[in-house]
């Protein structure tokens, strides 16, 4: 196992981490063999957002003895509400939750304390000017929680937390799918020469996030490695080719500011499947041929996120919305999460008015009046 700083944290870390999440619909003997497969390979950083009393219990139960052993991202706002998971950021909630975190892991301390699930632009200036901040900071000089982090899927936001002298470190969902940008307005260019560690063909703000997160030493942990699995399926693939988990490491692990992949696993064998990426051959690692060479209709109609869509009349983010609703028809059910972060959109599917200027500029020809719909429909059922 390789290991890397998290940027100005001082914290070395596994470049394999451990994603909690799949863990959560799990027995206590099967979260126990995922931790203890983990940390025979050397994985030493997980991530623990859920807020679901169980997993949490069982997580703390399968570290007791070596907690010394990890480096933990705790969320601060991951609540459980009424049987259910909850985003908030009411503040006597927030501290019975987050107690709650620190007694069933077993702990006194969590050594990266993550301000939870900020996706917009104004949230985060209401938690920086509020007493949401002065809590985190409270528990920060108690020692409470060690380092000041942030998860965010929005670049924009990521960008504000490297950039506030504050936040040491972000949780930041990135692959090639959500990172991709047509290089021109020629599809057939989309992966012409050059697609790789030079950042050619990434959507303007998330390289300049990457790059600001360097210079900044403002270290990042990457969520959605794989998007949700999608990655694997040139079926279900905004690519139209399968690529390999092996891939899908190798892509986050060579932007700039990288220190972790938080991998979701559910069984020591997709630990097994995570760590090869230890032993693989610069071919095996190899996604840039794979994805240049992706046939020319694997574009055609698929969403990839690239924001070319916007501006919306309602203020709707297509691409996120888009994002949220092919991560949810991969799973039997909605992961919470998901609908969570659907949820907590200012705007989203039901505000469509249908007036189809986003297909105009869509250069991939998607229906996104229709996926609104579909995604209006899926997320009212959940």
């Amino acid at each position: 196992m390789k290991y890397r700083q998290i940027g100005k944290t001082g914290l070395t870390v596994s470049e394999i981490g451990l994603g909690a999440e799949w863990l959560e619909r799990h027995s206590a003997a099967v979260v126990k063999a995922v931790v203890e497969r983990s940390e025979e390979y050397g994985i030493n950083i997980l991530d623990c957002w859920m807020s679901e009393p169980n997993v949490r219990s069982n997580i703390g139960a399968a570290i007791a003895g070596h907690r010394d052993k990890w480096v933990i991202q705790g969320h601060i706002g991951s609540t459980w509400q009424k049987g259910q998971y909850v985003r908030t950021r009411e503040l006597e909630k927030v501290k019975d939750a987050f107690r709650d975190l620190l007694s069933r892991l077993e702990t006194d301390y969590i050594d990266l304390g993550m301000i939870h699930f900020v996706d917009e632009v104004a949230e985060f200036d209401k938690i920086m000017r509020g007493e949401f901040i002065d809590y985190v900071r409270e528990l920060k000089h108690d020692g409470t929680i060690r380092h000041i982090g942030l998860s965010t899927h929005n670049p924009d936001v990521a960008k504000l937390a490297a950039l506030s002298g504050e936040i040491e470190m972000v949780l930041f969902s990135l692959n090639p799918a959500f990172d991709m940008l047509p290089a021109s307005e020629d599809i057939n260019d989309l992966f012409s020469e050059h697609y790789n560690e030079k950042l050619k063909g990434i959507a303007p703000e998330r390289e300049e996030l990457y790059q600001i997160c360097e210079r900044e030493n403002v270290g990042i942990t990457v969520m959605k490695g794989y998007a949700g699995g999608r990655l694997f399926s040139a079926e279900n693939s905004p690519f139209g080719v399968a690529l390999t988990p092996v891939q899908c490491l190798h892509y986050a692990l060579t932007r700039p500011a990288v220190a972790s992949v938080m991998v979701g696993c559910r069984t020591p064998e997709e630990v097994d499947a995570a760590v090869a990426y230890e032993i693989a051959t610069e071919e095996q690692k190899d996604y840039a041929t794979v994805l240049a060479n992706a046939p020319y209709h694997a574009y055609s109609g698929q969403c990839t996120y690239c924001g070319h869509c916007a501006p919306c009349p309602t203020y709707i983010d297509i691409a996120m919305v888009n994002k949220l609703y092919d991560l949810a028809v991969m799973q039997e059910e909605i992961p919470a999460t998901i609908q969570a972060h659907y949820s907590s959109l200012s705007s989203n599917a039901s505000d469509c008015i249908s007036c189809a200027a986003c297909e105009k500029r869509c250069p991939f020809g998607v229906p996104i009046v229709d996926r609104m719909k579909k995604a209006e429909q899926l997320f009212i059922r959940a």
